[in-house]
C-alpha cells in the first residue's frame, strides 16, 4: 500500500516518513526505591519542599526532550486517533451474539489448562443443566465485600450491587425458560474496571474518594452494549489507584491476588479484572489501557487482552482521564471470548465524535480466513526486543518459531527511532492529562501524592515537545505500515517475567520508578501512537518466590483499525500454546470451577 493510498483510506492518517535513528538503550535508572512507612515520610518531604520535585523530575530524565533538535520542524499531534474510512462492503451486522455457539472457535474440550468459555455457559443454560441465577448465586459469596467471610477472590472486586445483579440474572433465567435468549452472551457474568461509570455504582478509581457523590450517573456505552445482549454485570473491579502504576498494588482496597502465583502482583492497573478472569470467576472483563493496563495484567495473569485503536470503544458519558492515551478493551481466558466481547464493545457510539466514525466491527468469524487471504508479516526491532530478560526472550522466540514454521509468518527486521525518549514523552503526557482532571493530591496514597507532585513540574514547553515526538513516531509507523502491508510489530508484553511482591509493600504501597519504567518499556508505544495491540500468553516460567508458575506474554501491534488482523494473530498464538508449547496451557492454581460449583449448589 502506498503512502498516497494510506492517506486517502483513513481519516487523520500520519504522513509516512522514516526516521533512521539507531537504537540506543536507556541509561540505568536513578530513581530510588521507597516502600512502607518510609514512603509516607518521603512523600510528605517531596510535597513540602519546592525544589525537590523538580530535582526528581530532572533525575527521571524528563528534561531530555529539550535536547532533540530534530523536533524543531515537527508539528505537535495531540490526538492519535486514525480512523479507517468505511468501505462499500462494510455492512452493519444485524447482531453480534445471536449466532450458533458451536461456530465459536473455542479450545477443544480436552485441551490442557482449559477454562470455561462463553460457549460453555451458553450450552449449560441451553441444556437446562444450569440457569444464570444458579451461576450468580454461586459467584456472589465469593466476590462480595459485604459478605460475612471474605474469600481469596473478594479483593478483586470493589463493589457488587447485589439487587441489580440478581435482577439481571432472574431476567436472563426467565428468557431461557421461555426459549427466547438474546444470544450466546445471555446470562454471561462479566465485570468492568472501577474507572467506568455504571448506574447504581460508585466510582472510586481505586482511591477512597467517591467521584460520583452527588451526581446522577448512567452506564457507559460499552457496558450497556454488553448488558443489552444479556450480559450480567456482577460488579466493578479493583484497580491500581488512579491507574498510576502497573503492579496492581492498592493500599486502599487491598491488592488482588495473582491466581498463578500469589507472591506475584497481578499487574495493573486493571488488576481486579485480570485476577477475576484468571481465577475463572468470569469469562471476560473490561479494562482501560493508558500505558499497558490491559496488556500487562493479561500478561501477568496468563490471559488474552486487546488494546483497541484509539477512540474506537466509547466510554461515554464518562470524561476520560488521560484522554489522548487511554482506551477500553476486553481481557479473556480464550481468543473466542476476547473476539466476541470486543465486537460487542466496539459498536460505534453515535454520540461520540470519534467512535461514531469507525465502521461497525464485522460479525464473529466462524473460521480462520483462508490461507493466503492476508499477509503474515512480523516486524521485529531486534535491539529493543533483546532488552527482555532471557526467560522472556526464550518464550517469545519459541512462539515466533512456531508461527513461522506452522502458520506461515514471515519475519523482517525493522527500526524504531527515539524509543527511550518516546517512553518519557508518553509518561509526560499521561501524567499531565491526569493532573488536569485530578488536581487534588492530598487524599491519595503516598506513592501517588509524590508522583503527581513531581509530574506537576512539567512545563507547557515539555508537554508540546512530547506531542511533537508523538507525531514523529506516528509518521515512522505510517512508513512501516505503508511499506509492509499487513505488518504486525512484535514485542514481549513486558521485558520481565512477572513482578514479585516485596516485603512491606501492602500497607503504604511502594515507589520503584526504575522497575516501573522497565516494566512498561514495550507497552507505551500503542497508547502514545493510537495503534491497536493484542497480548497473548506464550509460556510459563518458575517464579523467584511463592508457589506456582509465572506466565509470559507476547504482543503484536497492528496498523490503525486492524483489530481483525490482530485477532487472527491471537488465534494463531493460542494454537501455539495448545499445540506447540510443551505441556500446553496451564490453568491457574486458584481456578474456581464455577459451572461445577453452581450445579452442585442447585
Amino acid at each position: 500500500m502506498s503512502a498516497d493510498r494510506a492517506r486517502t483510506s483513513f481519516i487523520n492518517y500520519p504522513r509516512a516518513q522514516a526516521y533512521e535513528k539507531g537504537y540506543k538503550a536507556p541509561p540505568p535508572g536513578k530513581n530510588p526505591v521507597v516502600k512502607g512507612y518510609t514512603l509516607h515520610y518521603v512523600a510528605n518531604f517531596v510535597n513540602a519542599l519546592p525544589l525537590v520535585p523538580y530535582l526528581l523530575w530532572k533525575n527521571a530524565g524528563f528534561e531530555s526532550l529539550r535536547a532533540l533538535k530534530e523536533l524543531n520542524n515537527v508539528e505537535p499531534r495531540y490526538d492519535p486517533s486514525v480512523i479507517p474510512l468505511p468501505q462499500s462492503s462494510d455492512d452493519t451486522p444485524a447482531h453480534y451474539t445471536t449466532i450458533d455457539a458451536s461456530s465459536l472457535r473455542v479450545p477443544p474440550q480436552n485441551a490442557p489448562g482449559r477454562f470455561y468459555t462463553i460457549a460453555d455457559y451458553h450450552d449449560a443454560y441451553k441444556s437446562g443443566r444450569l440457569t444464570p441465577t444458579s451461576v450468580i448465586e454461586f459467584l456472589l459469596p465469593l466476590i462480595r465485600r459485604d459478605a460475612e467471610k471474605h474469600t481469596p477472590y473478594t479483593t478483586a472486586f470493589i463493589d457488587s450491587n447485589v439487587e441489580l445483579v440478581r435482577a439481571a440474572a432472574e431476567a436472563s433465567t426467565q428468557r431461557w425458560k421461555e426459549g427466547k435468549p438474546l444470544g450466546v452472551m445471555d446470562g454471561i457474568p462479566f465485570a468492568v474496571k472501577d474507572d467506568v461509570d455504571v448506574k447504581g455504582y460508585r466510582r472510586y478509581v481505586g482511591t477512597t474518594t467517591d467521584f460520583t457523590e452527588g451526581k446522577e450517573v448512567g452506564t457507559s456505552w460499552f457496558a450497556r452494549k454488553v448488558e443489552e445482549v444479556g450480559g450480567i454485570l456482577v460488579g466493578k473491579c479493583n484497580m491500581h489507584e488512579l491507574g498510576m502504576d502497573t503492579t496492581g498494588n492498592n493500599a486502599n482496597w487491598g491488592t488482588p491476588l495473582n491466581p498463578y502465583n500469589s507472591r506475584y502482583y497481578p499487574g495493573g492497573s486493571t488488576s481486579g479484572g485480570a485476577s477475576a478472569v484468571s481465577s475463572g470467576l468470569i469469562p471476560f472483563a473490561v479494562g482501560s489501557d493508558g500505558g499497558g493496563s490491559i496488556r500487562i495484567p493479561s500478561n501477568y495473569c496468563g490471559l488474552y487482552g486487546l488494546k483497541p485503536s484509539h477512540g474506537r470503544v466509547s466510554v461515554e458519558p464518562l470524561p476520560r482521564n488521560g484522554k489522548s492515551v487511554v482506551v477500553y478493551g476486553p481481557l479473556a481466558t480464550s481468543m473466542s471470548d476476547l473476539e466476541i466481547s470486543y465486537r460487542v464493545l466496539a459498536q460505534p457510539d453515535p454520540t461520540n465524535p470519534t467512535s461514531s466514525q469507525f465502521a461497525p466491527p464485522p460479525p464473529v468469524q466462524a473460521e480462520a480466513p483462508a490461507v493466503g487471504s492476508r499477509k503474515k508479516i512480523l516486524g521485529i526491532c531486534r535491539p529493543w526486543f533483546d532488552r527482555a530478560v532471557p526467560q522472556v526472550q526464550e518464550a517469545c522466540r519459541s512462539a515466533l518459531q512456531y508461527l513461522s514454521v506452522e502458520k506461515g509468518y514471515e519475519t523482517i527486521d525493522i527500526t524504531m527511532p527515539y524509543i527511550t525518549e518516546g517512553q518519557l514523552a508518553h509518561a509526560l503526557t499521561i501524567l499531565s492529562e491526569l493532573l488536569s482532571t485530578q488536581p487534588a493530591i492530598a487524599p491519595l496514597t503516598p506513592a501517588n501524592r509524590m508522583l503527581l507532585k513531581i509530574a506537576a513540574t512539567t512545563t507547557a514547553t515539555d508537554f508540546i515537545l512530547a506531542q511533537k515526538l508523538r507525531n514523529l513516531l506516528m509518521q515512522h509507523l505510517a512508513h512501516l505500515f505503508t511499506q509492509h502491508p499487513g505488518l504486525i510489530i512484535v514485542l514481549p508484553t513486558t521485558p520481565n517475567a512477572g513482578w514479585p511482591i516485596g516485603d512491606g509493600e501492602a500497607s503504604h504501597g511502594m515507589s520503584d520508578g526504575n522497575m516501573q519504567i522497565f516494566n512498561m518499556e514495550y507497552a507505551w508505544l500503542a497508547n502514545f501512537t493510537g495503534v491497536p495491540a493484542i497480548q497473548f500468553p506464550v509460556g510459563y516460567v518458575k517464579g523467584s518466590q511463592g508457589e506456582g508458575v509465572v506466565p509470559v506474554g507476547m504482543q503484536g501491534h497492528g496498523e490503525w483499525g486492524s483489530e481483525d488482523v490482530l485477532i487472527e494473530f491471537g488465534y494463531d498464538g493460542e494454537e501455539w500454546l495448545e499445540k506447540g508449547y510443551q505441556g500446553g496451557k496451564v490453568r491457574s492454581g486458584l481456578w474456581v470451577d464455577v459451572l461445577g460449583g453452581a450445579e452442585v449448589g442447585r
